[in-house]
C-alpha cells in the first residue's frame, strides 16, 4: 500500500509540473504568434518584389502577398490570432490524445467491470497503469481507496462508500482542468478574430471613402488600397474565428465524452462496493 501511495504522490507532482508547463505554453504561444505575425507582415508580405517597380508605398500589388500587405497594420494581429489558434489546437490534440490513454475507453471500462466482478483489484490497477490516461487515473484512485476502506473495520459501510465517492470526485476534479486548459484561448480567438477583422474593415472603408472625397478625380490608388485593406482584414478575421469555433466545439465534445467515461467508471466502482457490502 505504501508503494501505491508513493505512486499517487509522484503522479500529483507530475501533474503540478505539467500544469506549470501548460501555463508557460499559453503565454509563450501568444508572444511567439505576435512576433511571427509581425515578421511575416514586414519581410514576407512587405517584400518589395511583391509590388510594381519595387515600390511598397505607391506600387500596385503583383501577387496575393502584396494584396494582403495592403490590409495594413491590423494584418499582423490577425496573423497572430490564426497562428495562436493553430498552436493551441496542436497542443490540445497532443494533450487529449495522451489523456485518452491506450485503447478504447468503452473496452477499458468493460474490462474493469469484469475484474471488479471477480474481485481482481490488483489486475484492475495493473490495467489502469497500462492504460495511462485520465480515465485510468480516476479509476486507479477509486480502486486504491476501495482497497483501503474495506480493510478499515472502524468505518461503517456508508462511510466507506462516501470515502470512495469523495476520492473519485477529487480524482476527476484533478483531471478536468488539465483537459480543458487553454480552451479559453481558442474561444477568445473565436470572438476577437472577427472583431479585429471588423476594425481593419472599418479603417479600410474610411480610407476608401476618403479617396472618393477628394476634389476632382478620385485617387484610384488610395481607393483600391482602402478596399483591399477592408476585404483582407475581413477574410483573415473570418478564417480565424471559423477555425477557432470548429476546434473549440470539437475539443469540448471530446472532453465531455471523456468526462462521461470517468463518471461511468466511478459509478461501476461504487456499484460494485454496494453489491459486495449490502
Amino acid at each position: 500500500m505504501n508503494n501505491t501511495q508513493k505512486s499517487l504522490g509522484n503522479g500529483t507532482q507530475k501533474s503540478s509540473g505539467n500544469n506549470a508547463l501548460m501555463g508557460w505554453f499559453a503565454g509563450g504561444a501568444i508572444v511567439f504568434a505576435l512576433l511571427v505575425g509581425v515578421l511575416i507582415y514586414m519581410f514576407v508580405m512587405g517584400n518589395a518584389s511583391n509590388f510594381e517597380n519595387n515600390d511598397i508605398v505607391k506600387g500596385h500589388p503583383k501577387n496575393i502577398l502584396g494584396i494582403i500587405h495592403r490590409g495594413g497594420f491590423i494584418v499582423p494581429l490577425l496573423i497572430a490570432v490564426n497562428i495562436t489558434v493553430i498552436l493551441v489546437v496542436v497542443e490540445r490534440f497532443i494533450t487529449l490524445t495522451a489523456a485518452s490513454g491506450k485503447g478504447n475507453a468503452a473496452s477499458f471500462i468493460r474490462n474493469i467491470r469484469q475484474m471488479l466482478g471477480k474481485n481482481q483489484f490488483e489486475d484492475a490497477i495493473a490495467a489502469c497503469n497500462e492504460q495511462k490516461g485520465s480515465l485510468a487515473n480516476v479509476v486507479r484512485s477509486g480502486l486504491v481507496r476501495y482497497q483501503m476502506v474495506t480493510k478499515d473495520i472502524k468505518l461503517s459501510n456508508d462511510e466507506k462508500k462516501a470515502a470512495i465517492e469523495k476520492e473519485l470526485e477529487e480524482a476527476t476534479g484533478l483531471e478536468l482542468p488539465m483537459l480543458s486548459r487553454n480552451l479559453v484561448i481558442i474561444s477568445t480567438c473565436a470572438s476577437i478574430g472577427t472583431l479585429i477583422g471588423l476594425i481593419g474593415t472599418v479603417f479600410g472603408m474610411i480610407r476608401a471613402f476618403a479617396a472618393l472625397a477628394n476634389t476632382g478625380a478620385p485617387d484610384t490608388a488610395a481607393l483600391a488600397t482602402g478596399i483591399s485593406e477592408a476585404l483582407v482584414n475581413t477574410a483573415f478575421g473570418i478564417i480565424a474565428s471559423t477555425l477557432a469555433i470548429i476546434f473549440y466545439n470539437y475539443f469540448t465534445n471530446r472532453i465531455d465524452s471523456m468526462t462521461y467515461s470517468m463518471d461511468e467508471a466511478g459509478y461501476s466502482i461504487v456499484s460494485e462496493f454496494n453489491a459486495n457490502h449490502a
